[in-house]
């Protein structure tokens, strides 16, 4: 559990980062909502996460486009079932494309764009209810680690976003942020993510 949570939860941390520093309209509303909360604090701790809802936003949305682990667990069908009018014999292995879910143009409008809004207004939640949603499985086998994993990516990058105002080196544009993934179980982000952290004044 603590090996899947902190692999998962690097690459979201830089995929969440990723995502806002090719948005700056998103950065700058997602750091006024925590610095206007977090005022002279040093450091945020976990009570004071329940005060973002536009993080909590950003969080989703990350998770809905660069989702840790595009295909979930690998599961086996115990008896033969039809689902969509396809047969499935039993002890067949099934895997969840989760990626293209989360990803469909029938079930999320303009399902391509990192627009975190979309999560305000709307009661769908990563939990395994809202299929929708699912980037850490469903059902009785959801992530064990889901609970340590979103815990930790909430501190982390609310710290983050409050502590410093994250710019590109000098010479680059928005445009030079790739989103190439490598292969692997786990999406990592195939380029590095190199930034200039600042301390805001």
């Amino acid at each position: 559990m603590l090996v899947a949570a902190i692999d998962t939860t690097s690459a979201t941390l830089v995929w969440a980062i990723t995502a806002l520093i090719r948005n700056p309209r998103v950065m700058k509303k997602v750091q006024e909502e925590i610095r206007n909360y977090g005022g002279k604090k040093d450091f945020l701790d976990e009570n004071e996460i329940q005060n973002f809802p536009y993080m909590k936003a950003v969080i989703k949305e990350t998770l809905r486009l660069y989702l840790p682990a595009p295909l979930l667990v690998p599961r086996e069908s115990r008896e033969e079932c039809t689902i969509s009018g396809y047969n499935i014999p039993a002890n067949t292995i099934v895997y969840v494309n989760a990626w293209a879910i989360q990803r469909d143009p029938n079930i999320w409008k303009n399902p391509e764009e990192f627009y975190p809004e979309r999560f305000l207004e709307s009661s769908i939640n990563f939990l395994g209810q809202d299929f929708e949603l699912i980037p850490f499985g469903a059902g009785r086998r959801i992530c064990p680690g889901m609970s340590l994993g979103v815990a930790s990516i909430e501190i982390i990058l609310a710290n983050l976003l409050f502590s410093f105002d994250w710019k590109l080196p000098d010479g680059l544009v928005i445009d030079d942020i790739d989103i190439e993934m490598l292969p692997g179980i786990t999406q990592h982000k195939k380029n590095p993510l190199c930034l200039v952290a600042k301390i805001p004044m």
